[in-house]
C-alpha cells in the first residue's frame, strides 16, 4: 500500500490518544517502538522528533495520507497478524533507495547491503570487471540489481526471478529509481533464461534460499506467515540452491569473475568446502556481517 498525498486531517488529540495506545501495544506484544513511529511518520506529516518530544501538541489537526480508522486497521494487522510493517506501508528503505515491497517479495535486509559494498571493494583490483555484465539471481524486489546498477554505472545488470509477480515489482522499482534502462530482467529459474549468455559475466550475486526446511517453520511469524517461502526454504540442509549456483556459475563467469553468495550463519565452512571441491574457483573467502556472523561467500573463477 503506497498513498502519495495527504488527503486526510486527523484531530491532534485523537491521534495522540491512539499513539499512546499503540505504544502500550508495542510493550504488550514485544514490537519495537520504532515500527510504530515508522508507521506514523510514513503516513502522516509527523516526524520521529515530533512523536518523541510532542512537538505537535499545539497543532489542531494532523495531515495524513489515510484516515485514523485505516491507520488503526494497519496497526491491528501488525499487532494481531504479525504482518511486517514494510508490507503494511508498501515500502522498504534499503541502502539509499526506497523500494516497493509486497508479500510477493522478500523484504531486503540491512545485512544484505554489505554484499554490495563487498562487490565494490573486491573489484577495486579488477576495475575492468566494473564495466562488464553483472547478474543478480533471484532478484525479488530488485534490490541487489538496482544497487549494482548504482555502484557500477558503466555495467549492464541482468536480473532473474522465477516469480512473475516479484519480477514486476523489481521492474517497477528500477523504473521509479531511474535505473530501468540499465537492468535487463528475465523470468525463469536461476540460469535457465540466460543460457545463451555463458562466459559473459564479470560477477554473479545471489541471496538464495538458505534456511533448512525444518527451521523455516521455527522462524518469527512475521517471516514464516508473510514472506514468500520460496525465497526462504533451502532444502534439508539449506544448501540445495547454493550447491546449484556453485556448480553452474563457472559456466557463466568470465575469467577472474566473482561469485558472491549470501549464506546463513553457521554455513561458512560447508560453503567454503563446496567451493573448494568444485575445483573451478580460487580466492575463496567467507565474510562476516556486522554481528561477526558468517554471512557471505566469495570466490573467483580461476
Amino acid at each position: 500500500m503506497v498513498v502519495l498525498n495527504f488527503q486526510f486531517s486527523i484531530p491532534n488529540s485523537q491521534l495522540f490518544n491512539w499513539y499512546q495506545q499503540g505504544k502500550q501495544d508495542t510493550i504488550n506484544h514485544h514490537i519495537p517502538l520504532f515500527e510504530l513511529e515508522y508507521l506514523v511518520t510514513e503516513l502522516t506529516e509527523l516526524t520521529s522528533l515530533d512523536l518523541r518530544f510532542n512537538n505537535h501538541k499545539n497543532k489542531g489537526k494532523i495531515s495524513s495520507k489515510i484516515s485514523l480508522e485505516e491507520l488503526q486497521k494497519l496497526w491491528n494487522l501488525r499487532v494481531e497478524k504479525r504482518c511486517p510493517i514494510q508490507y503494511l506501508i508498501g515500502e522498504c528503505h534499503w541502502r539509499n533507495f526506497t523500494l516497493k515491497v509486497t508479500p510477493d517479495v522478500l523484504i531486503p535486509r540491512p545485512e544484505t547491503e554489505l554484499i554490495i559494498d563487498l562487490a565494490l571493494e573486491l573489484t577495486q583490483e579488477y576495475s575492468s570487471l566494473q564495466l562488464g555484465k553483472w547478474l543478480d539471481l533471484g532478484t525479488g524486489s530488485g534490490a541487489i540489481a538496482i544497487a549494482l546498477a548504482d555502484i557500477f554505472p558503466q555495467a549492464t545488470i541482468y536480473a532473474v526471478d522465477k516469480s512473475e509477480k516479484a519480477l514486476k515489482i523489481a521492474q517497477e522499482n528500477a523504473l521509479n529509481l531511474g535505473l530501468r534502462s540499465k537492468i535487463k530482467f528475465y523470468h525463469g529459474s536461476w540460469f535457465n533464461p540466460i543460457n545463451d549468455l555463458r562466459n559473459n559475466f564479470s560477477g554473479i550475486i545471489s541471496n538464495p534460499p538458505y534456511i533448512p526446511s525444518k527451521m523455516v517453520l521455527e522462524l518469527q511469524p512475521e517471516v514464516v506467515n508473510h514472506e514468500p517461502k520460496i525465497a526462504l526454504d533451502g532444502g534439508e540442509d539449506g544448501l540445495n540452491d547454493i550447491r546449484y549456483l556453485i556448480g553452474n556459475a563457472p559456466n557463466f563467469l568470465i575469467n577472474k569473475g566473482f561469485l558472491l553468495l549470501e549464506i546463513m550463519a553457521g554455513q561458512g565452512d560447508m560453503v567454503k568446502e563446496l567451493l573448494t571441491k568444485n575445483g573451478n574457483y580460487t580466492n575463496i573467502n567467507i565474510y562476516q556481517d556486522l554481528a561477526n556472523l558468517d554471512r557471505f561467500a566469495m570466490a573467483q573463477l580461476s
